[in-house]
């Protein structure tokens, strides 16, 4: 067979592997899209005074966030409450009320992809610490915010990019972490395995897919790494439970700077239900009320 004749079948060849590969690739992105949960409820039907706000992110979109002024007209303390993955702000409301109660205004938002925000064409760790990043921006230069005490409070995900943004930006004044994992790449291969995808080659070339996408290797990015790049204080919340991401993830996590500034609360329940966290919420204001007054 004579190179010309062999030359169309070896194209139509090459093209077919193609197509494979990106129906392969179209198959994984679609797999492991966030699913958008509209919120269920609003502060309002909680009780709290709220403003609806869009803020402006990355790549032209807008997140929808709701806005909670604090109770004291002048400067006060405020918190950034980001939910976890395919969740949204409504998830996060239980919240709500005893920061109020302590004085703290609250910016809750959804993430790209997530809740009344904006679509794109993926959610990742990284964007949601971009979203988080706009917010955070917005929020000190609102009237009624002081911008020197602003803490983060995420759960999972969330809290993965609320240590991702504390470690780019030394003016982030406290972080609450709520089940991050220590390492995006354990919490994929728990993730596939829960689902008996085998590591290899699927796993693996997933993996591989997902970091070629997102533009960031995961060791960049884990939770176990960037804490060590942290300066302000960090209160990691863990489900004693939590059969999501094991609690031997917050150890790792916590491990990575063991100081005065870092503290570990273990509580009861799983990932998504914290029955102790409302009762002990005390715990949590007082650990942010304090690196708030020593920043």
């Amino acid at each position: 067979m004579s190179a010309l004749t062999t030359a169309p079948w070896l194209l139509g060849a090459a093209a077919t592997g193609a197509s494979l590969w990106l129906a392969l690739n179209a198959a994984i992105r679609h797999g492991l899209r966030a699913p958008r949960v509209p919120n269920a409820c609003d502060p309002a039907q909680r009780g709290q005074p709220f403003a609806r706000v869009r803020i402006p992110t990355v790549r032209g979109k807008a997140l929808a966030g709701w806005l909670l002024p604090a109770a004291a007209e002048r400067a006060a303390p405020a918190l950034i409450v980001l939910h976890g993955w395919g969740a949204n702000s409504a998830m996060m409301l239980p919240l709500a009320a005893p920061f109020r109660r302590a004085g703290y205004a609250l910016l809750f938002i959804d993430a790209r992809c997530h809740g009344a925000s904006d679509g794109d064409s993926f959610a990742s760790l990284p964007r949601f610490a971009e979203d988080l990043e706009s917010a955070f921006d917005w929020l000190r230069v609102r009237p009624g915010v002081d911008p020197r005490r602003i803490a983060l409070l995420g759960h999972s995900v969330g809290a993965a990019a609320a240590l991702l943004l504390a470690a780019r930006r030394n003016e982030v004044a406290a972080v609450v972490s709520i089940a991050a994992f220590a390492h995006p790449e354990n919490a994929m291969r728990r993730y596939l395995a829960a689902r008996r995808i085998p590591f290899r080659p699927v796993g693996w070339y997933v993996l591989r897919y997902v970091q070629k996408t997102i533009g960031q290797r995961f060791a960049q990015i884990a939770p176990q790494h960037t804490m060590a790049r942290i300066a302000c204080p960090v209160l990691l919340v863990h489900g004693a439970e939590d059969a999501t991401v094991p609690l031997e993830d917050a150890r790792l996590i916590h491990a990575a700077r063991r100081d005065e500034r870092s503290k570990l609360l273990v509580v009861a329940g799983s990932h998504d239900d914290y029955r102790e966290l409302e009762q002990r919420a005390d715990e949590v204001i007082d650990f942010v009320n304090g690196a708030l007054e020593r920043g």
